[in-house]
């Protein structure tokens, strides 16, 4: 009898610890798989966050892989050796879906790094700054996801409103600055309020959004439009997205002030005098800026640059044909864009690197096919650096130039962030190392 019980435990604990071993054995293999998925993020580039990144707490995460299911990008948290891990950093969009499906909490926001720092105006809770009355939301602030901006320039509006507005007929309630997502939401919120309002966009509807190419992906989650409801869309379109936007705001008879850029913000008499570039003059009581991170396009400052046939954005590709096209940079934007242009036209892509880095992995996989099918001629190591009527020049490091006949230049080399019109205003700017985004 006993021998028999000896048999059984033995049996089970052989068992038990036979799945163990096996449990063991996958964990081991797992870790490996996304420690080679790590090497090879770095070896491209991709490891280091460039924006809005989640970091995991190793001392509270339990393994329980919900960030990774979460996480619409794919490949961007890893488990490595028993705890949350990054992989693709730089691939990361900010939209927090990690954050909020953590069991237990174990995930922060953090924008920038210990080494890379990122310039960031002074926001408190209510997206007000450091001045009474002008607030910031969406991209601005760090949070450039649509759906993030939706729900920030809405929670901005509604703080407004939960202070109070003196009545004064003479003033706007509210100014709003931008009419991407934040901007969109803020005056739909407004609306909802009855807010005497006017809303100012230097370029067109949906702001920075607009100059994405056609077939540009831009929403992966739901959201909450003011006075239109919960949108239930995925993998949505530019167009399809200005299309529900103009609806939302023509329902509401919202109409948004277009190419009116705003040139300076002023403290003045208890309100704000909000001067355009054509000189129109406003007089409200607060002023919300939802514009983005990238206030003008960054020029590259070279002969020729200021012709017509000079652009830095892409619209309507599918209108542009047979045409010798030049397009300068190594981003996302860049890429995207030449190989929006192949296919019927003759294109160069000029990269001042010797490899692509920080751009999604599908793009990688794209642009590096076109280019070994000859569909993109390739050039990198050199930076354009003449422009003329039917030509340009490009140069390479060693300094040797060569001219190429050409139609259309599209130049993405990134912006600039609008420090001067802000600092102008009174609103402060820090350079942010490892930032731990509040209010989320």
């Amino acid at each position: 009898m006993l021998l028999e019980q000896i048999i059984i435990y033995g049996t089970v604990i052989l068992f038990c610890l036979a799945i163990v071993m096996i449990y063991l054995r996958k964990l081991k293999q797992a870790s490996e798989v996304v420690e080679a998925k790590i090497e090879k993020a770095k070896e491209e580039g991709l490891h280091e966050p460039v924006s809005l990144h989640p970091v995991i707490d190793l001392s509270t995460c339990i393994q329980s892989g919900a960030c990774i299911e979460a996480c619409p990008e794919k490949d961007i948290i890893g488990i490595l050796n028993g705890g949350g891990v990054l992989i693709n950093a730089s691939s990361c969009v900010g939209h927090g879906a990690c954050f909020h499906a953590c069991p237990v909490e174990a995930i922060s926001l953090v924008i920038g790094t210990e080494k890379r720092g990122v310039d960031l105006p002074h926001v408190s809770e209510n997206y007000e700054t450091n001045v009474p009355g002008i607030y910031i939301a969406g991209e601005l602030g760090g949070m450039g996801l649509i759906k993030n901006s939706v729900e920030q320039g809405s929670a901005a509006v509604e703080n407004m409103v939960k202070l109070g507005f003196k009545k004064d007929d003479s003033t706007l309630d509210l100014l709003i600055v931008g009419a991407g997502p934040a901007g969109i939401a803020a005056s739909l919120t407004a609306k909802k309020y009855k807010l005497n309002f006017v809303t100012l966009e230097q370029d067109t509807l949906g702001g920075t959004v607009f100059t994405f190419p056609r077939s540009k992906i831009v929403m992966t989650a739901p959201m909450d439009l003011p006075l239109y409801g919960k949108v239930k869309l995925y993998d949505t379109s530019k167009g399809e997205l200005l299309d529900l936007w103009n609806k939302a705001l023509s329902k509401n008879n919202i109409n948004i002030q277009e190419k009116t850029k705003v040139e300076a913000i002023e403290r003045k008499n208890g309100h704000f005098k909000v001067t355009t570039q054509k000189g129109v003059e406003y007089k409200t009581k607060q002023v919300l800026l939802a514009i983005g991170r990238r206030g003008s396009p960054r020029k590259l400052g070279v002969a020729g640059e200021m012709t017509e046939k000079v652009a830095y954005r892409l619209l309507e590709p599918e209108l542009i044909a047979d045409k010798k096209v030049v397009v300068v940079g190594g981003g996302d934007s860049a890429v995207e864009a030449a190989l929006q242009l192949a296919p019927q036209n003759h294109v160069t892509l000029s990269y001042r690197k010797d490899k692509f880095s920080r751009i999604k992995p599908k793009n990688r996989e794209k642009i590096l096919a076109a280019i070994s099918a000859g569909e993109i001629d390739m050039r990198y190591n050199t930076n354009l650096t003449q422009i003329d009527k039917q030509q340009v020049e490009i140069t390479d490091l060693s300094g040797s130039s060569q001219q190429l006949a050409n139609d259309l230049v599209y130049i993405f080399a990134g912006g600039e962030l609008p420090t001067h019109f802000l600092k102008k205003a009174g609103v402060k700017i820090t350079k942010r190392f490892g930032y731990t985004m509040k209010k989320y």
